[in-house]
């Protein structure tokens, strides 16, 4: 660091440090202080259940894995692009002007001899939860100004199969998820939770565009105490808290569907489902129900058929069955039930269940996909239009779903089925990437390096050195949000936080906003992208846009100078009204639901038309594509860590604290351990043939045996890193996920379930290197600043 640079910040960090500042993140909202050492934080006052995962946050701002000054992959400088192998992190730091003026120019060559639909215009959103400093509006806006589009994609990692088959069944997602049941409706109203995936607080922790209130752990905990039954149908135990006391239903994982068939047949068999309300509401239902008997392929799926499958006792899924009916039950499917080969039908069926017991459009009843899976869920959404920055127009028609991105950048030109349509991968040159870690979300890592490799260019802003960044050509370093000043809410969140700047920037480190505004003034489209403002008058800007509505409403309306003073404002909200579905129940005829029939499909024309063995027109049970290699294999749970946001923050304290000898930790049932010679604390290595991991072992009860967990999130830290398939030595379980789309319907991504052999791991431990910058080259014509 200069000395120029030093001073400057010092006397910066000295005004920052005198007082704690409004702020917040994904996982809540919070107020922190900075004195130029050390980072105080303490959640918002008014929070009854704070996230722990606020422990993370202090040692975010000075972390050795902080990208201090631009860097250039040496091998991309001499020229060496597409088929270049780029695990070696040979990195070159360069001067901000020096490496803009090349990435312009690489911009400038890539869209004049290939055009905009070469671009792929990566971001996965979760960078901030600041809606100006928003990773994926930033760059979508900037190469829709600059370079007149880009190949974008569509979905979600997290629910891109009910992203896509919900419309079918329901109407819009939207309007299904976020305004539906509430929490409030099940402290009131509901008897019984049956919850497919479980209810995991961990999840609930968790929202876009932050939380100023976490609601989920008191509501049901308030439910429990006024009688509601909580019913968990999950491998895991403590997919449901303990304060609930839930029945817990140890099922094989990805079985879901058989269980939820069994209870349809005795419904059926018993004469104890609603026929008046599916005569009334739904469309298809008798072909459904066909199948379900067994009159169409000779396989009734009774309890004793599903036993098989589930590894439940068939008596007692006849016993839950039977308590159902003349209840108010509520059917929750997690989102880790779809992020799996035939991940459509889980939630296809569990609405299909749901109608049968006629409980749909209720308070408190019915089908509520996601409840539980993340804090947009179960709560009164807001009414006035939340600011955005505007993207532009985006001239490239071309799309991807997003989990399909090593599939496109490997198979050019090649054909795949998606929503009834017949598209084709494009041919991309260049990726533009930030706010994201595709290290973390996407399956098979070793297949996705070598999609990664037919680029001739990637281009990342990091504010660590993620294994995403050591795997870019360009690598720009970017600020956190501690230190840049922005705006946070959520659709779900009756809050507007201030998010104000905490410390100065480390090092050279700028924020999105001002990389693009460079890189456009050398495109010639400065003004276009930035209309004039600085990224502080952008802020103001969308702060006003929202006090007019709020003013036209008669809601409180402080200007600017107070609201950011005070730290935050009330947005008003919708009523708890139900939404679409109860619109729907109370009057069929004038409020029909946007779907093919105007009701609730059971069975769909349309779905059937499109002829996909893999998604036919109603609700089936398929068997699996992938299963044990040898009877020694366990099922891998690779779901959401406990410990931080996906793969956020892995180096902060809170995370660090959940691994076992610096590695992650796989959690598995005493039996299974005793049996293959593994003690608490150990070593293991897990592996199958895509590829293998070290992670160390904690024993519980509350995991199903035969089946053991490592959640997602380590960063990705290979052995030997030019290997073909190298050892992670993190615990990235992502080396061991496959690669393979739900359906042809939706194509969404199968990353929560695969099979391991597990042993003990008796050799010589590699050293973690997760967290340390690469060993970069010296700066150009000087030895100052080197990354290690």
């Amino acid at each position: 660091m200069k000395m120029n640079d030093t001073m400057d910040q010092k006397t910066e960090m000295k005004h920052l440090g005198d007082e704690f500042r409004s702020h917040s993140s994904h996982w809540g909202a919070f107020r922190a202080r900075w004195d130029g050492e050390r980072l105080q934080v303490t959640p918002r006052a008014d929070d009854p259940d704070p996230s722990s995962l606020l422990q993370n946050i202090p040692d975010a701002l000075r972390h050795k894995a902080r990208i201090a000054r631009p860097a250039i992959r040496k091998g991309w400088l001499e020229g060496k692009g597409a088929g270049s192998r780029r695990s070696g992190n040979d990195f070159i730091e360069m001067p901000w002007d020096e490496v803009l003026d090349l990435l312009a120019e690489k911009l400038r060559s890539t869209r004049d001899e290939h055009g905009p639909e070469s671009i792929f215009g990566g971001s996965y959103g979760w960078a901030s939860a600041g809606r100006f400093h928003h990773a994926q509006s930033q760059v979508h806006r900037f190469l829709n100004t600059a370079m007149g589009g880009y190949v974008r994609s569509v979905n979600n990692y997290s629910a891109g199969a009910a992203l896509v088959v919900l419309p079918y069944v329901f109407g819009p997602y939207a309007d299904v998820t976020m305004r539906n049941v509430t929490w409030e409706q099940v402290e009131a109203h509901t008897d019984i939770v049956l919850a497919f995936g479980g209810l995991p607080t961990k999840n609930t922790s968790v929202a876009s565009g932050g939380i100023s209130s976490h609601i989920e752990r008191p509501s049901m905990v308030a439910a429990h105490r006024q009688g509601t039954r909580f019913v968990s149908v999950s491998p895991m135990r403590d997919d449901m808290i303990d304060e609930v006391e839930a029945d817990w239903f140890a099922s094989r994982p990805s079985t879901d569907v058989a269980f939820m068939m069994a209870l349809a047949h005795v419904l059926v068999s018993e004469g104890l489902h609603d026929r008046g309300f599916l005569d009334q509401y739904t469309s298809g239902y008798d072909r459904f129900e066909a199948y379900l008997m067994g009159r169409i392929d000779g396989v009734a799926k009774t309890p004793e058929w599903a036993a098989e499958i589930t590894g439940i006792d068939a008596n007692r899924i006849r016993a839950l069955a039977l308590d159902l009916p003349k209840k108010r039950v509520l059917i929750v499917t997690a989102q880790s039930l779809q992020r799996a080969r035939y991940g459509e039908q889980p939630i296809w069926m569990a609405a299909t269940l749901a109608a049968m017991l006629g409980q749909i459009g209720l308070p408190g009843g019915g089908f509520n996909y996601a409840l539980g899976s993340l804090a947009h869920y179960g709560r009164q959404q807001g009414s006035a239009t939340l600011p955005a920055l505007p993207q532009g127009q985006n001239g490239v028609e071309t799309f991807i779903p997003v989990a399909r991105i090593a599939d496109m950048l490997l198979n050019p030109g090649a054909g795949y089925d998606y929503n009834g349509q017949k598209l084709t991968y494009p041919k991309i040159e260049l990726i533009y990437w930030l706010g994201g870690n595709p290290f973390h979300h996407h399956q098979d890592i070793n297949r996705l390096k070598a999609a990664f490799d037919q680029v001739e260019t990637l281009v990342v802003h990091e504010s660590v050195w993620t294994p995403m960044a050591r795997y870019a050509d360009v690598v720009l370093p970017a600020t956190i949000t501690l230190e840049r000043n922005d705006l946070a809410c959520g659709r779900s969140d009756p809050t507007m936080i201030a998010m104000q700047q905490v410390a100065p920037p480390f090092a050279q480190a700028r924020d999105d906003f001002s990389i693009f505004a460079a890189l456009s003034r050398r495109l010639d489209v400065e003004q276009a992208f930035t209309e004039g403002r600085s990224a502080d008058e952008w802020v103001r800007h969308f702060y006003e846009n929202t006090r007019r509505q709020l003013l036209e409403r008669g809601e409180d309306a402080p200007d600017f100078d107070s609201f950011w003073s005070k730290g935050e404002v009330a947005l008003p909200q919708d009523p708890d009204d139900g939404g679409i579905l109860r619109a729907f129940r109370q009057d069929p005829q004038g409020s029909p639901l946007p779907t093919e029939t105007g009701k609730i499909v059971v069975f769909s024309e349309t779905i059937a038309s499109f002829g996909y063995d893999d998604c036919p027109g109603h609700p089936v049970w398929l068997e699996p594509t992938e299963v044990p290699m040898t009877p020694d294999m366990f099922y891998l749970v690779a779901n959401q860590p406990a410990r931080r946001l996906h793969s956020q923050l892995d180096f902060g304290a809170h995370s660090v604290a959940g691994k076992t000898s610096q590695r992650e930790t796989l959690r598995m049932h005493p039996e299974d351990a005793e049996r293959l010679g593994v003690g608490d604390g150990d070593i293991v290595k897990i592996s199958n043939r895509r590829g293998a991991c070290l992670a160390g072992v904690a024993l519980t009860d509350a995991i199903l045996q035969g089946v053991v967990n490592l959640p997602t999130g380590a960063w990705y830290d290979p052995e030997c890193p030019n290997g073909e398939a190298p050892l992670c030595v993190h615990g990235n379980p992502n080396v061991l996920t496959k690669d393979i789309g739900t359906s042809r319907l939706s194509q969404g991504c199968t990353g929560q379930i695969t099979f391991v052999f597990i042993e003990r791991f008796d050799g010589p431990l590699p050293p973690v290197r997760a967290y340390d910058p690469p060993a970069c080259l010296a700066a150009r014509n000087t030895m100052e600043g080197q990354c290690s």
